[in-house]
C-alpha cells in the first residue's frame, strides 16, 4: 500500500467512523457537514438495489435536504426516544475515478429504546460510499446505506 493509499485510507476511515459517531452522541446535525453541498445521502434496500429499482426510504439530494430532515426529525416529527449504536468493520478503498473514491464498508445499528432500554438489531448492511479528498479533508459525495432486509420494522427517523 502507498503512503498517499495509506493517507487516504485513513482519512476516509474517519469520515465514516465521524458520521457513526456524530449519530450515536446525539449530534446527528454534524453529519450534513460531512456531505458535499451538492451530496447525496440514500437509504434503500439491497433488494430495490439490486434489481434496478429506483426506490429509496431517504433520498437526500444535497447537504441542505438532509440539514432539512434532520431539523423536521428535531423540531417537528413525534416519535419515541431512542438512540443508536453503530458497528462498523471492513472498510475498503475499492476504486478511484476522477478524484473520486469508491469505498466500501459493513455496518451494523443497535436501537436503544429511551423508556424501557429495550434493544434491537436495527439495521445491517453494506455502505457504498464516495469520497472525495478536499482542502478540508475528505467528504461524502455519496453516501448510500444498502439495508440487507426488505422492510424496516418502524419509521426510520434518525438517519443510519
Amino acid at each position: 500500500m502507498s503512503a498517499q493509499h495509506e493517507q487516504h485510507f485513513r482519512a476516509v476511515e474517519n469520515l465514516i467512523y465521524e458520521w457513526a459517531r456524530a449519530i450515536d452522541e446525539d449530534r446527528v446535525e454534524a453529519i450534513a457537514e460531512l456531505l458535499l453541498p451538492d451530496g447525496r445521502y440514500t437509504v434503500q434496500s439491497r433488494f430495490n438495489h439490486d434489481r434496478g429499482l429506483p426506490m429509496a426510504i431517504i433520498d437526500a439530494r444535497s447537504a441542505a435536504q438532509l440539514r432539512d430532515r434532520i431539523k423536521s426529525m428535531r423540531v417537528a416529527n413525534i416519535y419515541e426516544p431512542h438512540h443508536y449504536r453503530h458497528i462498523l468493520s471492513g472498510v475498503q478503498i475499492v476504486g478511484e475515478a476522477d478524484g473520486v473514491l469508491q469505498v466500501r464498508s459493513n455496518y451494523l445499528v443497535v436501537r436503544t429504546m429511551s423508556l424501557d432500554g429495550d434493544m434491537a438489531i436495527f439495521s445491517t448492511g453494506q455502505c457504498q460510499d464516495e469520497v472525495v479528498i478536499t482542502p478540508d479533508g475528505p467528504r461524502f459525495k455519496r453516501r448510500l446505506f444498502l439495508y440487507d432486509s426488505r422492510i424496516i420494522e418502524t419509521l426510520l427517523v434518525i438517519p443510519l
